[in-house]
């Protein structure tokens, strides 16, 4: 007996992409579905696109939200910044510019990674424009005595992230880095490793298929190069549009979601939450989820979303 067929790779056309300049001459992509519902937006991380979400958007969207997955500047089908800015002040700025276009005074987050950390930024930046928001997997405020206070150690020297040398040069050496993917199927490759054997998700999550569509949109040389500026922002090494707004608790009402087969996030990611989040619900661990948990467990993630939000939908 033969076994169950395998799925069919993701189509890039499933969703019809919109295009809205926000500030500054700056175009954002996004898909744009469930108009009429209560704003959602999804923000990805690196190294994603709104691909990332081809699982969540049109579920989404069904549950009664009106589902918002923009690539963020410099990725995807965004332009590149003329400033050179890849921080999360910026990218907050824009993702609130794109709620001014589409005429949206408050909204949903939910995202990962970079994402996570552009969505506290948002909330903290814009009071009252991020209604509620579900994190996973994502960078978290810096709070040193705060998490000295609960007991954690703000800075685990001991603990060795696997396959760290990613941030390492991203940050610091993003120009040589860049020089040796000299060509698309080298910058795709570099991509796909991320979705398989640097492990930071499940394992046999992703097909090759899968991978290589994820990988797809780095194929171009600029925007590969622009999407390491989020790293040399984090590192010093890039000027910052501004200071981010990540050095304080973030007092949106929370749902935080920890995939554990992410091998490259701090394994106390739960207890930080705690601090970091004041009005939290979780954090709740998500078994068979790692890094990629809106594609990994997207299910799971769908139902959070409308039972956190139910109120919300009509």
């Amino acid at each position: 007996m033969s076994g169950p067929s395998p799925a069919p790779p993701p189509d890039p056309a499933r969703f019809a992409v919109h295009r809205a300049v926000v500030r500054d001459d700056l175009e954002l992509a996004y898909v744009h579905e469930g108009r009429g519902g209560f704003p959602l937006l999804l923000v990805h991380g690196w190294p994603e696109t709104s691909r990332i979400w081809w699982r969540n958007i049109e579920p989404l969207a069904r549950a009664g939200f009106e589902v918002i997955a923009p690539d963020l500047r410099g990725f995807g089908g965004s332009g590149l910044a003329a400033d050179g800015c890849y921080d999360l002040a910026a990218h907050a700025r824009d993702l609130h510019a794109l709620g001014d276009v589409l005429g949206h005074e408050r909204c949903v987050a939910a995202g990962g990674d970079l994402g996570g950390g552009v969505i506290v930024d948002l909330g903290l930046r814009f009071p009252g424009f991020v209604a509620r928001q579900v994190l996973f997997n994502c960078v978290l405020p810096i709070l040193p005595e705060a998490y000295t206070a609960a007991g954690i150690d703000p800075a685990p020297s001991g603990e060795v992230r696997q396959a760290a040398d990613y941030y390492v040069r991203q940050g610091r050496d993003a120009d040589a880095l860049a020089a040796e993917l000299d060509d698309p199927a080298r910058r795709r490759r570099y991509v796909r490793e991320f979705y398989g054997h640097r492990f930071w998700a499940a394992p046999g999550t992703f097909s090759a298929e899968e991978a290589a569509f994820m990988a797809e949109p780095f194929g171009d040389a600029a925007k590969l190069r622009a999407s390491f500026g989020n790293y040399e922002s984090a590192l010093g090494t890039r000027p910052l549009s501004e200071t981010p707004r990540f050095f304080e608790p973030s007092p949106v009402p929370t749902v935080a979601l920890y995939g554990p087969e992410d091998h490259v996030l701090f394994r106390d990611f739960p207890e930080r939450c705690e601090v970091a989040f004041p009005d939290l619900v979780g954090p709740f661990v998500v078994p068979r989820a790692g890094h990629f948990l809106q594609w990994e467990r997207a299910d799971l993630l769908n139902a959070t979303l409308a039972a956190f939000c139910r109120d919300l939908l009509g």
